[in-house]
């Protein structure tokens, strides 16, 4: 796509931030209701087939626009852009590792929205360490069998399939070479979406726990068709997942730092708008540097990306980086505003309660920095 068009999207997608998001956001988080309507809203802008490429349905924007809408959604309200992320990254994987079949199949339907996809990777027990996920797939006749549980899966319910890791070689060694992917389409076959999990932030969205009682899947579906391709798959999409994540902590931090500055010029201490006081000048200074840093950062990791890079070390670190950043700031964002930040009157509260999920998601913030040392070491072998 060029520059102009890219632009537009990233403008419509900020005037429905500024129109529909913010007015509602705080409401629909504390009733942790899903948003229907704003989701409504991002199929019709075409959100649902971002990075997903014009031939088959798509907007087709490279990875640095797509950081962008990221962005902006979270500026709003960073639930949304979960939505969207895990809907990609299984687009992603179809795009890069699916067959041409697989591809014709269900990527238009996904990037209408009609199909709305998400990853089914983390289990109870295995989280960061992929290789240890217990869920099995085996062959029987023209359908694989899956048997397991996963757990924190985005888009479970209101999706209507999953991208799901499963070992179709339990006893492979290394165990990571015994790892496929599978398209997994949600019928009265299965698979069971048991719960709804309880949150401190993101909420409004559906995390599940999902089941896997012997559910049949076509063979049809192994993605790529080959058996023991999965972890090199999934491993590609969650570079588009850092990304995400990464773009998501701009947008939280951003929303907090315009908070903070902003009732920093209104709130009167001593006889003068407390942004004149040095303590909070300190603050702000900061904090705007730790965004622009952040920021910064997400572009360099997307850049490479667009340009078919290698991208786990800039991806992690911008990861690593802006959600540590927004963490820092939407706390600091809290102390500007005293009192006022901590009660759910301003949207203070929320950045603050968001933050951790970036920290968190799409493998741990000391994961990340594994990630990261490890590939230095390779740059720099001697």
């Amino acid at each position: 796509m060029d520059e102009v068009l890219d632009r537009d999207i990233i403008d419509a997608v900020r005037r429905f931030v500024d129109r529909d998001v913010i007015p509602v956001a705080s409401d629909l988080e504390h009733r942790d209701e899903y948003p229907h309507a704003l989701v409504a809203r991002m199929k019709e802008l075409g959100l649902f087939g971002a990075t997903i490429p014009a031939e088959h349905g798509g907007l087709g924007v490279g990875f640095g626009t797509y950081a962008r809408l990221m962005e902006e959604l979270s500026r709003g309200w960073m639930s949304l852009a979960g939505v969207i992320n895990s809907h990609l990254i299984m687009a992603y994987i179809i795009t890069h590792h699916g067959t041409a079949e697989q591809k014709a199949r269900f990527l238009p339907a996904m990037a209408r929205g009609e199909k709305r996809g998400g990853l089914a990777l983390t289990e109870p027990h295995a989280g960061s360490d992929v290789q240890s996920i217990r869920t099995v797939a085996k062959r029987a006749g023209e359908d694989y069998v899956l048997s397991g549980s996963k757990m924190f899966i985005t888009n479970a319910r209101h999706g209507t399939m999953l991208a799901v890791a499963a070992k179709t070689n339990p006893t492979a060694k290394p165990a990571y070479a015994g790892i496929s992917m599978f398209a997994v389409e949600k019928s009265e076959r299965g698979p069971t979406v048991s719960r709804n999990l309880k949150k401190l932030g993101y909420k409004g969205i559906d995390t599940c726990e999902v089941l896997f009682e012997d559910v049949p899947v076509p063979a049809a579906n192994l993605i790529g068709g080959a058996e023991g391709q999965g972890f090199k798959q999934v491993m590609s999409a969650l570079e588009v997942g850092r990304i995400n994540v990464a773009a998501r902590a701009v947008g939280v931090a951003q929303a907090a730092f315009e908070s903070a500055i902003r009732y920093s010029q209104q709130r009167v201490a001593f006889g003068k708008p407390i942004c004149q006081h040095q303590a909070v000048q300190l603050m702000l200074a900061d904090m705007a540097t730790r965004l622009e840093a952040a920021r910064l950062l997400v572009a360099n990791a997307a850049r490479k990306k667009d340009a078919g890079e290698r991208c786990d070390l800039e991806a992690g670190m911008a990861k690593l980086f802006a959600s540590e950043a927004c963490a820092k700031i939407s706390l600091d964002a809290m102390r500007v505003l005293g009192g006022y930040g901590f009660t759910v009157e301003f949207p203070v509260e929320r950045f603050y309660r968001d933050a951790p999920l970036m920290m968190i998601g799409e493998g741990t913030n000391e994961i990340q920095a594994l990630v990261i040392a490890r590939r230095l070491l390779e740059l720099h072998a001697i």
